[in-house]
């Protein structure tokens, strides 16, 4: 293996050969790039399903109010469901067990305006458990609270973005007015969201306020809840069978009503899109490794030539005393050497290509497309393994030839 002369008589037989090794390295160096290439991009489309869902809490209920379609109860389909405060404590009261937080939320949208600036935002009548599920990051102030609630303040937690439209670039917005529905709402905290700008265009109010400023009434659009992740996804699962069939029988819609009651768990939706993100890359894998393997073969077919064409040298060789294991161990050591120069080269224009991409593909589903360390290295010493296999069937056929049927090869 650290034979100065063996290694010299590579490079001379490479040198000699320049075509035939180019080949050689060619296909190898091909294979493992597209693998790499493919193999990153697989990891790039599994980070943006992470991006799109773990911006929020994945342990999330978001319930949503319906219309009936069946009769029930002397209640007539095509009713409305509504949802309304006292559901949010029943939930509380009959299901502590699961629940981590749960929050009502109103959902509006309409002109916020400051001074002389003016835009339209998305405006949430939430509670302060709210912000567990968004994963809010406050910047300046403070989250809706419990005394908001109870005392129904007239208080805003505005977004970065809002701020900024509103307020201008280097202002702060702390203490300030705002004015949404012809009610004034004073700023009390500044947030951002790693969810994006859409995310950061918000503002949040108590529910309690919002309700009391539309008619004093107690009704809401959705609830949110989160469970305690420790009843894992089963316990999840069961969770979700029993708040649905509860709801139902609250609001009198028949059971096997599938539209008075919309219950969406983000958790297996989650789930279900990782899955399916898992079963692409496991494609991409194979058609990465079906490449690899066909570098693979196109090396061992131009060492079976090569071996081929040094018959008479391999059998001059082995008249003058040569052991078969010494004629061996040149094939597959000049083997190995181009698979892994070759291999190299090929990771190296990979992990290039995957550098170059960055987020440009963010509008085809693939985020920081990338390979792991630890899967270069294994697809290294694979490529290195197979590299020497396929250098040791010819070189093994050839050490068993006897020298003169050998010298006689022409």
């Amino acid at each position: 293996m650290f034979s100065r002369d063996r290694w010299q008589e590579i490079f001379d037989t490479i040198k000699k050969n320049k075509l035939r090794t180019f080949l050689s390295g060619f296909t190898v160096t091909l294979g493992i790039l597209i693998f790499t290439v493919l193999f990153g991009m697989g990891n790039g489309l599994k980070n943006a399903f992470m991006e799109f869902f773990m911006d929020d809490a994945t342990n999330t209920f978001f319930i949503f109010p319906g219309r009936t379609t069946e009769p029930y109860r002397g209640f007539k389909q095509g009713r409305r469901i509504q949802f309304r405060n006292d559901d949010v404590e029943d939930i509380k009261k009959d299901f502590a067990y699961f629940l981590d937080y749960i929050s009502p939320n109103i959902q509006r949208r309409g002109m916020v305006k400051y001074q002389g600036e003016s835009n339209t935002y998305s405006v949430g009548g939430v509670g302060p458990s709210y912000r567990l599920n968004e994963k809010t990051i406050m910047m300046k102030g403070r989250y809706l609270n419990q005394h908001d609630i109870d005392n129904r303040t007239k208080v805003a937690v505005i977004g970065r973005l809002v701020e900024r439209d509103l307020f201008g670039k280097d202002a702060n917005a702390i203490g300030e007015y705002i004015v949404f529905n012809n009610v004034a709402y004073k700023v009390v905290g500044v947030f951002q969201d790693d969810g994006g700008d859409n995310e950061e265009r918000v503002l949040y109010v108590p529910y309690t306020t919002l309700q009391l400023v539309e008619k004093n009434n107690d009704e809401i659009s959705r609830i949110v809840l989160g469970y305690d992740t420790s009843i894992g996804h089963a316990g999840a699962m069961a969770f979700e069978r029993s708040l649905t069939e509860y709801l139902k029988d609250k609001h009198n819609i028949a059971p096997e009503d599938r539209s008075g009651i919309f219950i969406r768990n983000l958790a297996d939706i989650v789930q279900q899109n990782m899955m399916f993100a898992n079963v692409i890359q496991m494609v991409v894998l194979l058609v990465g490794i079906g490449t690899l393997i066909a570098g693979v073969i196109g090396i061992s077919n131009i060492m079976v030539f090569v071996v081929k064409e040094r018959t008479k040298e391999l059998g001059v060789r082995k008249a003058l005393g040569a052991t078969p294991w010494s004629v061996i161990g040149l094939v597959l050591q000049e083997s190995v050497f181009i698979t892994a120069i070759a291999g190299y080269i090929g990771l190296v224009i990979g992990i290039l290509i995957l550098r170059s991409m960055g987020d440009s593909l963010e509008d085809y589903f693939i985020v920081n497309p990338s390979v792991g360390v630890g899967t270069l290295v294994g697809a290294t010493v694979i490529l290195i393994f197979f590299g020497a296999l396929a250098g040791y069937i010819p070189a093994r056929r050839a050490a068993r030839i006897k020298p003169i049927v050998a010298l006689r090869d022409e």
